[in-house]
């Protein structure tokens, strides 16, 4: 059932893309053609070779028939396939967002765990204020004043770019994935300290104290049952990343899927517009799937029960 209805929403979603592409001010072959005079005869044959006179209907099954067979289309911007167009832009994209979220996880779950435990301290109101900067403060705004510090003041980090590959990348998409991090890292961190606190007060950990184990021992006894809430957290901040990847990648101009779909979706490039729509819609329902795997693992009582739906 879950995935039925996982593919009933991509249906709708592919449907309300393309109605709302069509809608969008703007001509597609004017877009082509450009300012310079065009025939009658030119336009026609831009429409026909790609297919604009058809009826909206026949337009979208013929899009979707080939979603079946692997074929894409052809991206109208690029001139190239569209499945070439998003393969060679992928591996920047996974590359910024596997690094901004190992970054979140790795600041902010400890962070969160030493916050819940010293509540009211030093720590605790560092990591708090950490929490508001991060929810508050806007990617490119962030992204804008990273810059200005470590790439155009201190010169350490370069200003724009991809790099030339390898380490080179790596160092380039360091900044990008702090400024993505820190977002990310925020909402976690909160998430992770509101359950560490529940599970610090629960019973079992008071039993475990009147026991006389260790608090170190403890701390790892309720961060185990922490872990559901942490793990959701993180799975539903992971799939924010795709929004958040457009306007890092416009910032420091990196060649990545969020700068393809910002460019695609002013020029009405409809086959690219709909597959990566498709491809992320894909992506979250996977990153969805694999969080009910974890809780299932994290929570023996789950493998009875089923995840609810």
């Amino acid at each position: 059932m879950r995935v039925l209805g996982m593919l009933a929403v991509l249906f709708v979603l592919s449907v309300l893309i393309f109605s709302l592409m069509h809608l969008a001010p703007g001509d597609i072959v004017k877009n082509l053609l450009g300012n310079r005079p065009a025939s009658p005869e030119a336009i026609a044959a831009v429409r026909a070779q790609y297919r604009l006179d058809d009826p909206l209907p026949v337009q979208y099954l013929s899009w979707l028939g080939g979603v079946f067979t692997g074929d894409l289309g052809q991206s109208i911007r690029l001139q190239v396939p569209v499945t070439v167009a998003i393969g060679s832009r992928m591996g920047l994209t996974l590359a910024l967002c596997g690094l901004a979220f190992a970054i979140a996880l790795v600041v902010a779950v400890p962070l969160g765990v030493r916050s819940a435990v010293r509540a009211g301290g030093v720590v605790d109101r560092v990591a708090n204020g950490f929490a508001i900067i991060g929810l508050s403060a806007p990617t490119f705004a962030v992204g804008l004043l990273l810059l200005y510090v470590f790439a155009y003041y201190l010169r350490i980090f370069p200003v724009y770019g991809a790099g030339d590959g390898g380490l080179d990348t790596l160092w380039h998409l360091v900044l990008p994935a702090v400024t993505l991090a820190l977002g990310l890292g925020a909402i976690v961190l909160k998430l992770t300290r509101t359950a560490m606190i529940r599970e610090l007060e629960s019973d079992y950990v008071t039993f475990a104290r009147a026991r006389g184990i260790g608090e170190r021992a403890v701390e790892r006894i309720a961060l185990r049952g922490a872990a559901i809430p942490i793990v959701t957290g993180a799975s539903l901040v992971l799939t924010f990343l795709v929004g958040g990847t457009v306007l890092a990648e416009t910032t420091y101009a990196l060649p990545g899927l969020g700068t393809l779909l910002q460019d695609s979706v002013l020029f009405k490039d409809i086959a690219v517009v709909q597959s990566l729509t498709l491809l992320i819609a894909v992506v979250i329902a996977v990153i969805a799937l694999l969080a009910d795997l974890a809780y299932l693992m994290l929570d023996p009582r789950l493998r009875r029960t089923g995840v609810p739906a």
